[in-house]
């Protein structure tokens, strides 16, 4: 049983887990079983090159930016459980946790956090009811997102990313991934805000 499963790994997801990694010292944090299905074939970044990032070097890829934040999460936070080669094909909600079904294992989780991408090959059962067009792209484009209020489709399920209805812009999606984590550290802080940081 995880405190919380992200399901995906590209730039929203990633975030997503580095944030709630980092809190692990936190008292409202300790022991909570954090989990990303890190699944990234039809990430956007596999293709993507970039200049315009705060912080990235000129002609970083985003394959490398994959990669390397898979790395990252390893070597600073290894009690966040990364879970590979596993595609997710339906949840299923229940009155205490979610069943989060792929295609090798089943797994539960009393939060869920969906931020894979926003084409409408998105095709995880249990979610049609939150799907609409996208409203931040091109129609013509045929992108989706699922409905939500600041990130919240309802109670314990979130999204994150250009799913969320983000433009699809690298700094936007890593922000909405940090601003999903800090309002899971906030419901686990009991409602206080929170957010992490590291100082020198």
């Amino acid at each position: 049983m995880f405190d919380v499963l992200i399901v995906g790994g590209g730039a929203a997801g990633l975030s997503c887990a580095l944030v709630l990694g980092s809190a692990k010292d936190k008292p409202f944090a300790k022991g909570k079983q954090i989990g990303i299905i890190v699944h990234q074939k039809a990430s956007h970044l596999q293709d993507a090159l970039f200049n315009n990032v705060l912080g990235l070097p000129p002609n970083t890829t985003g394959a490398s930016i994959l990669n390397g934040g898979k790395k990252q999460l390893t070597d600073l936070y290894p009690h966040v459980d990364q879970i590979e080669k596993e595609k997710v094909l339906e949840i299923e909600r229940t009155a205490d946790y979610f069943n989060v079904d792929t295609n090798k294992n089943r797994y539960r989780s009393k939060i869920l956090v969906i931020a894979v991408g926003y084409t409408n090959l998105m095709r995880i059962k249990g979610l049609e009811q939150y799907k609409d067009a996208h409203p931040r792209a091109e129609p013509e484009k045929d992108r989706i997102w699922l409905k939500n209020t600041d990130h919240l489709i309802e109670d314990r399920l979130y999204v994150a990313g250009t799913l969320a209805g983000w433009r699809s812009q690298f700094a936007i999606a890593s922000g909405s991934g940090a601003h999903v984590a800090t309002d899971i550290l906030t419901l686990w802080n009991g409602g206080k805000h929170t957010k992490v940081h590291d100082k020198l």
